[in-house]
């Protein structure tokens, strides 16, 4: 049997206002010719489907279309969608009924039954081999909110937190629940859609989830039985502790700061319980993102000659295909006119500026960091000024700077004045 993991789509998705519709339909049309190039059983989305709880009409088409599809082109195929955190989980299961007749199961929240238990008849899903025959079992364990979670043991829960013994007695309930309907012979799978201690994530654009950061969830709450535990909200495509423990990714880079990762799509194949093949499908760019300089920020004297050096715009050049840019400037002084500067050097550029990154180079230091509470009364504003100038700025304000702020200053003063009076 041969599973196909992705994750993460973010349908809707925009990049500094500017959309990604062109991208998702080119990675759409892609994977549908990769389900029948590798001759794929069984599809697993792992969450984050949409970008938003309530996504456009446009993009809940775009989903539907997709399923259409794949259904024309593939009727055996097994279809698995789980919820993420950006998910409304009602959402995704209003057309359960329809879609669960074509052979897709969507669990967008944690199903439960008339007895508040969880119903494993809809949490489990047989996954089948090319002759029809069932040859796994998933486990399709959505994002799981705090509403989720049953009440944890006390001594459990004093020692790694209530949330993540919430989340473990699920899995265990979950999983015990999948040994018991599985047949000798048959794959364990699991999903999640979570933040797993020691994976990396990309801190612009994942949003901390489960508790934040602090509260990771431990690997042992996946047991070693476990064929493959399919993962999604890291946008980073990785594997963690064990190898059959896997993130798949993002298709689109969902901030500049993933402009380099190597987005892709995971094909695994299954004989009994064993993987015995895998492989890593690179997703094909149509759209680049560049950031300049590559490397750390520089000054804007430094920066402007790459700007100019930039390929020119073609008459005929399709929008939708030009690279975002992210333009990083250090500022060692206050710049007036910043970004008309950058704009101008950027005019019939091919190119489409969607980001200025400005880094200080001063201190960072907050007033009542470096002056005694005592004496911030004492201190006189234009020394404020200067402070906080020496906050962003290595350099102390210009006299032009200083004497507009003392203008100002004044006209403040003359206001409070005339209202007195």
């Amino acid at each position: 049997m041969r599973i196909l993991h992705t994750s993460d789509w973010h349908l809707g998705h925009s990049l500094h206002e500017l959309g990604r519709q062109h991208e998702h339909d080119h990675f759409l049309s892609w994977l549908v010719d990769l389900l029948g190039a590798e001759q794929i059983d069984s599809l697993l989305v792992t969450g984050d489907l949409f970008d938003s709880a309530n996504p456009s009409a446009l993009s809940q088409a775009r989903w539907f279309s997709f399923l259409a599809e794949l259904r024309l082109q593939y009727p055996n195929l097994d279809i698995v969608v789980i919820g993420g955190n950006h998910d409304s989980a009602a959402r995704l299961d209003a057309p359960r009924p329809i879609l669960e007749s074509m052979n897709i199961h969507i669990i967008g929240g944690l199903p439960r039954d008339g007895e508040g238990d969880i119903a494993m008849d809809k949490l489990l899903v047989p996954l089948r081999d090319a002759t029809g025959s069932i040859a796994a079992w998933v486990a399709a364990v959505p994002f799981l909110r705090p509403g989720d979670l049953p009440r944890a043991d006390t001594a459990a829960a004093s020692t790694e937190g209530r949330l993540i013994s919430g989340v473990r007695g699920l899995y265990s309930e979950v999983l015990a629940a999948l040994r018991e309907t599985a047949q000798p012979g048959q794959a364990l799978i699991a999903t999640g859609h979570c933040y797993m201690a020691g994976a990396k994530l990309s801190e612009l654009s994942e949003r901390k989830i489960q508790g934040g950061n602090q509260n990771a969830l431990p690997i042992d709450i996946f047991t070693d039985d476990l064929t493959y535990v399919a993962l999604g909200h890291l946008h980073l495509p990785q594997s963690v502790s064990r190898s059959n423990i896997r993130y798949a990714g993002a298709p689109l880079p969902l901030s500049m700061a993933e402009a380099n990762y190597e987005h892709q799509v995971y094909v695994l194949e299954v004989d009994g319980q064993e993987i015995v093949s895998e492989k890593a499908h690179i997703i094909p760019k149509i759209l680049e993102l560049v950031r300049i300089p590559a490397g750390d920020p520089a000054p804007l004297d430094a920066v402007l000659p790459h700007l100019l050096a930039l390929p020119g715009r073609a008459p005929d050049c399709d929008e939708k295909t030009l690279p975002f840019l992210e333009v990083r400037i250090a500022l060692e002084s206050a710049i007036p006119g910043l970004r008309r500067r950058i704009q101008e050097a950027l005019v019939d550029k091919a190119v489409r500026l969607v980001k200025i990154t400005a880094t200080f180079t001063g201190t960072g230091d907050a007033l009542a960091d470096t002056v005694p509470m005592e004496q911030l009364r004492d201190i006189q504003p234009e020394e404020v000024f200067i402070r906080r100038y020496r906050r962003d700025h290595e350099a102390d304000p210009s006299p032009p700077l200083l004497a507009s702020f003392h203008e100002l200053l004044d006209a403040v003063r003359q206001g409070s004045s005339q209202e007195e009076a």
